[in-house]
């Protein structure tokens, strides 16, 4: 049995031992189309599995659409008459995004969830096809571009249909153990100076900003879009791979205390579909709950000057 500390519920009712049905329960999402990123495994795939249960029309955008189909395949044993399709997606190539992008607009579908969830964590340093550091390109470059590539097509379904667009950046706790000036602007790819924890935190970090500079400027602009970015929770999954010790300790001992994709799902989830979020943005969420992120990921001027930043990666 979970500690009590892990099934107390928050404010909205759930808790960190809370699943992605869970939460969802009674919700319906009939007519609304999602593209989840990073949906071929994990929480990814629960995500998508848990959409188009809810009556979605569910876009996987991967990179292995292998392992996506076979994870379509059993969405629609369990869902049948769902809707669920697959597209390519690498986000640490923006060539990619664009072709995914592209191929998208080509569908003519609406879009009203998307969720940023595709990430790596912790890998050995290495730059991505258009030379950047490889964690800081997958997790938040990547995004940035799919995000704006997907803008219009976001506004121009919730000002048609009158429902509220949401996207939700899964984020981490990770993002507390970012650099130490947060973002490493002038260091991006600086090999001598790389850690893999603090590389993986400065994209989460950036996720963040990401969501709250969006927010900002939506509000500005009076658009039916929300953004907000969550901590999935701590989750047995294969982000560890590169380190083999701690990975090992992390699919053993950790199974006594890590949420499975069951529950890393959830929080996602909640934000992209409950009545409770709806109206709320710029904010960060755990355990399907409100909570705080780090002094660093609430600096605006640091958010903007992000966003400026990449719009000339992306360029």
């Amino acid at each position: 049995m979970l500690p009590w500390i892990f099934s107390r519920k928050g404010a909205s009712g759930f808790s960190w031992a809370s699943t992605a049905d869970q939460v969802t329960a009674g919700i319906s999402a009939a007519g609304l189309t999602a593209i989840v990123t990073g949906a071929s495994s994990g929480i990814g795939a629960e995500t998508a599995r848990v959409l188009a249960a809810r009556g979605a029309h569910v876009v996987m955008a991967v990179r292995n659409l292998a392992a996506a189909e076979a994870v379509r395949q059993a969405v629609l044993a369990e869902t049948p008459g769902g809707s669920v399709e697959v597209m390519e997606l690498d986000l640490s190539s923006l060539a990619s995004v664009r072709n995914f992008a592209a191929d998208f607009a080509a569908t003519g579908l609406p879009l009203n969830i998307l969720v940023n969830n595709a990430g790596v964590m912790a890998t050995p340093f290495s730059l991505s096809k258009d030379g950047i550091e490889m964690q800081f390109a997958t997790n938040h470059v990547g995004h940035f571009l799919l995000t704006n590539l997907l803008l219009e097509t976001m506004k121009k379904t919730s000002r048609e249909s009158n429902v509220e667009g949401r996207i939700v950046n899964v984020s981490s706790e990770g993002h507390r153990f970012a650099y130490k000036e947060g973002i490493r602007f002038a260091k991006l790819n600086d090999e001598e100076e790389y850690s893999t924890i603090a590389a993986y935190g400065q994209s989460k970090l950036a996720n963040i900003l990401h969501a709250n500079e969006l927010a900002r400027r939506f509000k500005e602009e009076g658009v039916n879009i929300t953004a907000n970015s969550l901590h999935p929770g701590a989750i047995i999954t294969n982000l560890l791979r590169h380190h083999s010790i701690i990975d090992v300790l992390h699919r053993t001992l950790g199974r006594l205390v890590l949420k499975n994709a069951k529950q890393g799902a959830a929080t996602q989830c909640y934000v992209a579909l409950h009545p409770d979020a709806k109206g709320v943005s710029g904010k960060y969420w755990s355990d399907s709950n409100l909570y705080e992120p780090s002094e660093k990921a609430k600096d605006a001027e640091l958010g903007k000057k992000l966003w400026d930043y990449t719009l000339d990666l992306v360029a």
